[in-house]
């Protein structure tokens, strides 16, 4: 059994997940912070790929990114650089689709926290960079955790927008879901199967720990 797929699935879900850790909690912060107006119309633009068919994020990725397209075409040119079908590729799906699930979570964390503990760091003199890293994340640490482990697995297990931006090669490109799919439209039910029961044995780990992190907050 190669498994590529799966150390592949992991390098990419990991890249994306550390990416979207900083972007999502960044964003998170000053839009919990921003005019309710700019809120609405932001929140709205970040969680629009949540709702969106994976097939459409890839679709509009495709639009920006292919060898044919401005962008794309652009860093092929100056770089040489193609940014659909290579491993990689698979990064920049991941990472739109998960953004929304750190994204949320982290605002949900920061909405409740208690600003009278920010107040007071500022009394005593600490600068916004400390009471941010020293006071508020250690706070919210259990609602930012969660988000980054439910990012994680979504990441782990997305197959619309990957197969459209970075196909199917073995060896290459390959991702679980990828691999399930066209094992599966080939007749090898048996490999495809064993990598069904790969990827569900993943989600329980992922969802136990979501489970434990959710108890431990509560308990706190």
């Amino acid at each position: 059994m190669d498994w590529y797929p799966l150390l592949n699935s992991l390098r990419i879900a990991g890249i994306s997940s550390v990416i979207v850790f900083f972007t999502g909690i960044c964003a998170a912060y000053y839009i919990a912070r921003a005019p309710r107006v700019i809120k609405g119309i932001l929140d709205v633009f970040f969680t629009l790929p949540l709702v969106l068919p994976p097939t459409v994020v890839g679709y509009l990725l495709l639009r920006i990114l292919g060898p044919r397209r401005f962008f794309g075409a652009w860093v092929f040119e100056v770089f040489g650089v193609k940014l659909t079908m290579q491993w990689w590729s698979a990064i920049f799906a991941t990472t739109v689709v998960i953004f929304p699930l750190m994204y949320r979570t982290a605002r949900g964390a920061f909405e409740s926290f208690d600003e009278t503990l920010a107040y007071a760091g500022q009394t005593l003199g600490l600068s916004n960079t400390y009471i941010f890293w020293k006071i508020r994340m250690p706070y919210c640490k259990q609602g930012i955790l969660a988000g980054i482990v439910l990012a994680f697995a979504r990441a782990l297990g997305e197959y619309g927008a990957t197969s459209m931006i970075c196909g199917y090669t073995p060896g290459r490109t390959a991702t679980v879901s990828t691999t399930v799919y066209q094992l599966w439209r080939t007749d090898d039910d048996a490999l495809a199967f064993k990598w069904v029961l790969v990827n569900i044995a993943i989600s329980a780990v992922v969802l136990l720990v979501i489970n434990l992190l959710e108890k431990k907050r509560r308990a706190d």
